[in-house]
């Protein structure tokens, strides 16, 4: 086993775990270890599959708390994102891209780790749920990131950990389908790609279950300082990635 395939196997091996722990960051964890050696063209088609077979796991293994009224403001936004994301994505700066995106996690997530109760908001309504999901959208389209914004305003709207969960799940799962259809669509998803893909998807099967098992015995207090952590850790490593690694 070269070292290439082996940075590809633990990658989606730990993204796999904090995809089924929190219901998200497939693309972050596994973006932060894959851009070391992968080219963010392929990783990035790696991402948005690996995170889409993980939450197809995941909706078969945690089904608590769905409701679709809350649910589908975040879905439409985020179906009206993905082609703006895919539109910026040949114009995008890569690397810039993830440096801001890396210092906003780094910046925001450790201040509402630290406080002791997070700030609940009460404005917004559907119109900023649905901002969220477009958010969402678009970031998909670029990479696959497409948990992060939601999973922010689902936090500060004071979601219990089941309605957020529910939220997160669902709705990446939409977005990482229809952005996966893009892909293959636009060739992206073509032969070159699929020996890379029967690597990554066993590989992070496996420990998608064991998350998703450890998350049903979490409080809600345990689960949000999870969720805010590893946001706040996948921001250092998008950082350390860019800054150092160039």
């Amino acid at each position: 086993m070269d070292s290439q395939t082996a940075v590809v196997l633990i990658g989606a091996a730990l993204a796999g775990f904090v995809q089924g722990l929190s219901g998200f960051g497939f693309g972050l964890v596994a973006m932060s270890v894959w851009a070391w050696t992968l080219d963010p063209q392929l990783a990035a088609v790696l991402a948005v599959c690996g995170g889409c077979t993980g939450q197809v796991v995941a909706a078969l293994t945690v089904r608590r708390g769905f409701d679709l009224q809350r649910l589908w403001p975040f879905i439409l936004g985020g179906l009206l994102g993905i082609p703006v994301g895919l539109m910026v994505l040949p114009l995008l700066d890569v690397h810039l891209f993830k440096i801001v995106l890396g210092l906003i996690l780094v910046l925001c997530c450790p201040a509402m780790l630290m406080a002791d109760h997070l700030p609940r908001l009460t404005w917004g309504g559907r119109w900023g749920d649905a901002m969220a999901g477009w958010i969402g959208g678009a970031m998909s389209g670029i990479g696959g990131f497409s948990g992060i914004a939601p999973t922010l305003w689902c936090t500060l709207r004071g979601y219990d950990k089941d309605a957020q969960r529910a939220v997160i799940q669902t709705f990446n799962l939409t977005v990482l389908m229809v952005t996966t259809l893009t892909y293959v669509a636009t060739g992206l998803i073509n032969a070159s790609t699929l020996p890379w893909l029967a690597m990554v998807l066993p590989a992070m099967l496996v420990p998608s279950l064991l998350g998703a098992r450890v998350y049903i015995g979490l409080s809600p207090a345990t689960f949000r300082k999870i969720v805010l952590g590893l946001l706040s850790v996948s921001g250092v490593a998008m950082l350390v990635s860019e800054l150092v690694g160039r």
